[in-house]
């Protein structure tokens, strides 16, 4: 791997720690692709061969995969494939080889982004904070076309919203704050997971926003559950959605 021997990992700055499956074969690589991951936030699992790498991504449910295309026991495409009929878990490919018939074959199989070898660490985290965030707002835009709970109900599909009924004029930024807490009622969202879900990959305003907008949703949404209001503080922590 590309790297200076005297370089250091950058300060980590992913907001989101998702856990991260690296599979890779070369232990010095995976090390050092583990320690700039480790540094941005995430926790890291790895494993040095297909069988392994297989068993790990199936059993312990990754954010997204780190999967090497020349891995002993199981090729990176045979694991691609398998994973594929299992999860839609992002994977970023990652090959010595840099022919344009390799990277079809990761990307058709499933993979979601690739790097060729050599990369510096640095390239590798960035492709994993960018597949991450992508995810994270596509997700938004998937299940059910229509969510209710309690007495809210959000139509994904045509972005409209409705509190016990009653119409809600929602901006597109509230209408996806909306639909974020109703995909997960009860989950606490810290701020930094909100501007990564909600806002997107090339969000550069403050946390302080967040707050602006649930203020301005929950001024929509009304008093309700006991008249403490649907949104709640997680005092320390974030916002969650009272569901109870």
């Amino acid at each position: 791997m590309a790297a200076e021997p005297s370089a250091r990992p950058p300060r980590a700055y992913l907001a989101m720690p998702s856990r991260i499956l690296v599979i890779e074969d070369d232990r010095s690589v995976a090390e050092l692709a583990r320690l700039y991951l480790v540094n941005d936030g995430h926790q890291v699992l790895t494993a040095s061969d297909g069988i392994e790498g297989l068993r790990l991504a199936l059993e312990e449910a990754p954010d997204l995969i780190v999967l090497d295309l020349m891995l002993p026991r199981l090729d990176g495409l045979s694991v691609c494939r398998m994973v594929r009929e299992e999860s839609n878990v992002p994977i970023v490919m990652v090959t010595a080889r840099a022919e344009e018939e390799d990277t079809l074959s990761g990307l058709e199989t499933g993979a979601d982004d690739y790097v060729t070898k050599p990369f510096s660490p640095r390239e590798l985290a960035a492709r994993v904070r960018a597949v991450l965030r992508r995810t994270a707002r596509d997700a938004l835009d998937r299940g059910l076309p229509e969510i209710r709970v309690g007495g809210v109900r959000a139509d994904v599909t045509r972005h409209l919203a409705w509190v016990d009924g009653t119409a809600l004029d929602l901006t597109r930024t509230e209408f996806r704050l909306l639909v974020l807490f109703l995909r997960q009622p009860g989950r606490t969202f810290t701020r930094n997971q909100i501007i990564e879900a909600v806002y997107g990959y090339s969000f550069e305003g403050f946390d302080r926003a967040v707050d602006s907008h649930i203020y301005n949703l929950r001024g929509k949404l009304g008093r309700d559950r006991r008249d403490g209001g649907y949104i709640r503080t997680v005092y320390g922590e974030g916002y969650r959605f009272d569901c109870e």
